[in-house]
């Protein structure tokens, strides 16, 4: 599975959703990160971590030593030797058996707290073995402030090798998992009752598990005033508990005090004396008592005992080195959640607990330490559902909110639109479906789209922004024949073709400055794309014609997506061209040259007529002569103006109404019609073809003059307003009806009101003015009524000159 998105790609979210998401993130992996420090420092956890922890317990592999053995006052010792508490001769009894067999020492789980009169005796055989009896930490003494120490009777204290207290931690859920090797009030401490012991066998330097006691007093300090029972305490271990807890080697006191014990049994061990009898109830729960039962007190410390001389401690680890710990897989998993899918956040944040619990079992097993993983696990599962939830929400919001504008889009497609299919269920559920319903809106857009394509007749391909083509019709299929369009790109496919010239350049076949073929097609250079969007002429290998084009794809935002390549044969249009030019050359030179010549033969021939009739006949025929050549001058002309390309360069209009105005002054002195040529200033710039614009000008002024009575005036009058250049030809003639005036530009309209003169024309005037005045991008506008006179006004776009043109230097030229 693909990643989701690149960093670089963010810009798509959008500035305002980038920062939310961003903002969302932040926001979440601080609750989370709270949330694991919270659990590192809260007991609220400690009870689920005790679960996985006595789990790891249960399945540890370990063995009792053989170096420790268990005096158990059991209920056949009870039995045997009467009811508890034993004389303390009973006890001188034992030690006396057992210092015959020379054990490494002795250690009780049994209070001596009380004087006894036995006490003498007692203390006369702890002489003979090394013998550490227990001390009682009080935590509520009466009258003080702080805990208090009850020690054994004075005689025995002295007597004792050591003393250690037995104090065993119990958890909140009853359960005792960890030992305080040192248990301190004020400026004392006590050490356990396996400390002596294995200090004396392994050296007063011998390394303890658990914080020392010079750390231990600095954070008592820094916690501030203690209070009633506050006890400190130093090298904590967690008791590494396990099956074997009970197997230790072990024999009844009555057994062991008459001697029915070989030596060798004791002999160079750890004897350690304990109840296990169920009456006295010196037992405990333990992680392991789902399996063995509760366990007495002597068995948990023969197995803190063996653990200490192993090595198996199970050492906790402190709040601040557990919260670094903990935060490491939250953190990973927030990184991760920027760039993942959320099937990958899914398995990632499994794959990060197991990671989890994995590691804590590792610690365990192999470092004999004690990490938590129930911080890290809240925090990664409260991270994913905070995560998932605000996607799912947004994404949720961004769908319904594209769902509403794209119902309020118009239906490209015919027929009615789709009413919803299966919206019942929850939000997400109805979302889906209309989500569904888009989906296959868009999936019949695509086919419409290919249909569209398919039914043009021109080829058609689409290619992304670096040419590779995506999308090609049918046409373009049959054009090419069978080739594997999807390994090409736009330059290979066209690269064939030999180029012809530009479009918009005339007949000119040279390329552009600074470009070459097949180079230009690459749509990736913005100068080549600017040339092809206007269009280029090529010829294939089959020496026909087409017109390439490049068309961009853009998306609703305005962002390039890529091209769209068209070409259209053009071999009839310029079969078509040339037979327009043949007809242009007959009509120009073939059919005016016998008028012209009918005219020269009229002009010779009529001094030498003497005939009335016959001269009327030649007026006649010079009529129809020169009727038919002005016919085919304004035809040819028209022509022109449709078809041909447009020199432009900068003219001033009010020179070419001047121009105008002198060309028709002789048929207007004809008429006693005065002409005049008026304007504001002396410069009105326009771009223009010099000779088909001053053509138009000199055909509004001569139809003002045909069609307006002697004696009457035309102005010819050149404005400027705002980026336009406005030239006003105004008569006072027989106007022209409302209902003429909509045929007025078509071709070979001729109007005549009632009582007005006959004129010459060929009804192709206006249509030639029309014509250039469109060519230049300009508008043309008639106001006229009958004996009102008629107004024709032409609107060009103005144009902007560099000080050197308004100087009198000739301007530039372009072709159109």
């Amino acid at each position: 599975m693909p990643w989701r998105f690149p960093f670089h790609n963010w810009r798509w979210l959008g500035p305002s959703i980038g920062k939310r998401f961003f903002l969302e993130w932040a926001l979440i992996g601080v609750v989370g990160v709270a949330a694991v420090l919270f659990g590192v420092m809260s007991p609220l956890t400690e009870r689920a971590g005790f679960l996985f922890y006595d789990q790891l317990l249960l399945h540890a592999a370990s063995r009792a030593s053989s170096g420790i053995v268990i005096v158990a006052i059991d209920d056949e010792s009870i039995a045997e030797l009467g009811r508890w508490p034993w004389p303390r001769e009973t006890h001188a009894a034992l030690l006396t058996q057992l210092a015959k067999a020379k054990p490494a020492s002795v250690a009780y789980d049994v209070l001596f707290t009380e004087p006894s009169p036995g006490d003498a005796a007692f203390a006369e055989a702890m002489k003979h073995v090394p013998t550490y009896l227990p001390l009682l930490v009080d935590r509520l003494p009466v009258n003080r402030n702080e805990p208090a120490v009850v020690e054994p009777a004075p005689v025995l204290r002295a007597a004792a090798a050591g003393v250690g207290h037995i104090d065993l931690e119990v958890n909140h859920d009853g359960i005792v998992r960890s030992v305080s090797l040192f248990e301190g009030s004020g400026k004392d401490w006590w050490p356990s009752i396996t400390v002596p012991v294995y200090q004396a066998l392994r050296g007063p330097d011998a390394v303890l598990p658990g914080i020392e006691t010079a750390a231990a007093d600095a954070a008592f300090a820094s916690s501030g005033p203690a209070g009633v029972g506050d006890l400190k305490r130093a090298h904590r271990m967690m008791i590494p508990f396990s099956r074997t807890s009970l197997d230790y080697p072990r024999v009844s006191f009555a057994a062991a005090m008459q001697g029915a014990v070989p030596p060798e049994f004791f002999a160079g061990k750890i004897v350690l004396v304990g109840a296990t009898a169920a009456g006295l109830r010196d037992r405990f729960a333990t992680p392991i008592s789902g399996e063995v039962g509760e366990l007495p007190g002597v068995d948990i410390y023969a197995t803190i005992l063996d653990a200490l001389f192993d090595g198996r401690a199970i050492e906790p680890i402190g709040d601040e080195a557990a919260g670094w710990a903990s935060v490491v897989p939250v953190g990973m998993l927030l990184a991760a959640l920027l760039v993942v899918s959320p099937l990958q956040s899914l398995m990632l944040t499994i794959a990060l607990g197991c990671a989890c619990l994995i590691a804590s079992a590792c610690l365990v097993y192999l470092r004999s330490r004690w990490l938590s993983p129930v911080p890290a696990l809240g925090g990664l599962a409260l991270i994913y559902l905070l995560w998932s939830w605000r996607r799912l929400e947004v994404a949720m919001s961004y769908l319904g909110q594209e769902m509403r504008l794209l119902a309020a889009e118009p239906n490209l497609l015919p027929g009615p639109h789709p009413k919803p299919q299966g919206t019942a269920g929850d939000v997400l559920e109805r979302l889906i479906a209309l989500t569904r319903q888009a989906v296959q809106r868009q999936r019949n857009m695509r086919q419409f789209i290919w249909d569209s394509l398919n039914s043009l007749p021109e080829p058609i391909m689409v290619c992304d922004r670096d040419g590779r083509i995506l999308m090609v019709n049918d046409p373009a299929r049959l054009h090419f024949g069978p080739l594997q369009f999807a390994d090409l790109s736009i330059m290979q496919l066209f690269g064939e073709f030999h180029f012809v010239r530009l479009v918009d350049e005339g007949s000119s076949g040279s390329l552009p400055t600074g470009m070459q073929w097949p180079e230009m097609l690459d749509p990736r250079v913005e100068r080549h794309t600017a040339v092809m969007m206007h269009g280029i002429e090529v010829r294939d290998r089959h020496g026909r014609d087409h017109m390439l084009r490049y068309a961009p794809c853009t998306t609703s935002t305005g962002e390039s997506l890529g091209w769209i390549a068209s070409w259209v044969d053009i071999t009839a249009l310029h079969a078509s061209e040339r037979q327009r030019d043949d007809m242009l050359h007959l009509l120009s030179h073939d059919m005016r040259s016998p008028q012209a010549s009918i005219l020269a033969l009229l002009d010779t021939e009529r001094p030498h007529i003497d005939s009335k009739p016959a001269m009327e006949l030649m007026e006649r025929v010079e009529r129809y002569a020169r009727r038919t050549l002005a016919l085919a001058d304004d035809f040819v002309q028209l022509a022109r103006a449709e078809s041909q390309h447009y020199s432009l360069e900068l003219l001033n209009l009010h020179e070419l109404a001047i121009d105008a105005s002198d060309e028709i002054w002789p048929l207007a002195n004809a008429k006693n019609i005065e002409v005049r040529c008026e304007s504001e200033g002396q410069a009105y710039w326009v771009l223009a073809d010099r000779s088909l614009m001053t053509r138009a000008l000199i055909n509004l002024l001569s139809n003002a003059v045909k069609y307006s009575p002697p004696g009457t005036r035309v102005d010819c009058i050149v404005t400027e307003k705002p980026g336009a250049i406005v030239c006003v030809v105004r008569d006072a003639g027989y106007g022209i009806a409302l209902e003429q005036q909509a045929h007025l530009f078509e071709r070979f309209r001729r109007f005549h009101l009632d009582g007005q003169p006959p004129s010459d024309g060929t009804g192709l005037g206006m249509a030639f003015v029309k014509t250039v005045v469109s060519r230049h991008a300009g508008e043309i506008a008639i106001q006229s009524a009958p004996d009102q006179g008629t107004t024709v006004t032409i609107t060009l776009r103005a144009q902007t000159i560099e000080p050197r043109e308004a100087s009198g230097e000739q301007p530039a030229t372009q072709k159109q």
